[in-house]
């Protein structure tokens, strides 16, 4: 698979709590010099991001992040300030604790209420596949589908594990046909990355794919640090 493809399927993330507004710099910069789907930055940086890039990037970030266990008001707020930032793209974590107590008209109603107000902008819901029974991943496609969410997303990247490949053949079993899906933790190189899209994912959440790219550009280098992703 040629490169560009790979990268035109990543989200070039940034998501460590100790990220400088000089390094969020660096990922915009090196998102747009290789045409990647957008730039995934924490919520704080999104309005700064957005002046920075204008209409040169999109501009992805996230909603109860890591841990999804605030209130849906509280992402309703998150998401609608990030979108009155500047943001073109929300990634939202469910709360899991209430998918594992089976309260799924919770769940349902939470992606229903977030994709309301996201609109137009594109929505992806995080499940965080590594904490869930395979029943729970097979509900989730249920549940995203019918909540009308644009794509279901394996991983924040901050847990025990990220994407599998055996995930996304059961995500593309699952889903329906208008919900997209999304590889995200743990890809670590453009053979995995060209796994991914070849087994149905549509995007990658990814720092490194973009940092390999470099490192081969620059003769060998090899300190890749994945940026929580």
């Amino acid at each position: 698979m040629d490169k560009n493809k790979i990268f035109q399927a990543v989200d070039h993330t940034l998501l460590t709590q100790q990220a400088t507004w000089s390094e969020i710099q660096q990922i915009c910069d090196d998102a747009i010099k290789y045409n990647t789907a957008s730039v995934c930055i924490p919520p704080s940086y999104v309005e700064a991001v957005k002046e920075y890039v204008g209409e040169r990037m999109k501009v992805c970030t996230v909603i109860g992040f890591p841990n999804g266990y605030s209130t849906t008001a509280a992402k309703v707020f998150e998401t609608e300030d990030a979108l009155e930032n500047g943001a073109d793209e929300i990634d939202m974590v469910i709360n899991i604790g209430d998918l594992r107590d089976r309260r799924y008209d919770r769940v349902l109603e939470e992606i229903r209420t977030i994709k309301a107000v996201c609109g137009d902008h594109v929505l992806k819901v995080i499940i965080e596949t590594c904490l869930l029974t395979q029943e729970e991943k097979i509900r989730m496609c249920q549940l995203v589908t019918e909540a009308g969410a644009d794509y279901i997303k394996t991983s924040t990247g901050f847990s025990t594990a990220g994407a599998t490949f055996e995930d996304i053949r059961l995500f593309r079993e699952h889903v329906g046909p208008k919900v997209k899906i999304k590889a995200a933790g743990g890809i670590s190189s453009f053979e995995d990355a060209e796994r991914f899209l070849e087994l149905g994912a549509q995007r990658l959440g990814t720092s490194r794919i973009v940092k390999l790219a470099k490192a081969e550009e620059s003769h060998g280098e090899t300190n890749i640090d994945s940026g929580g992703y």
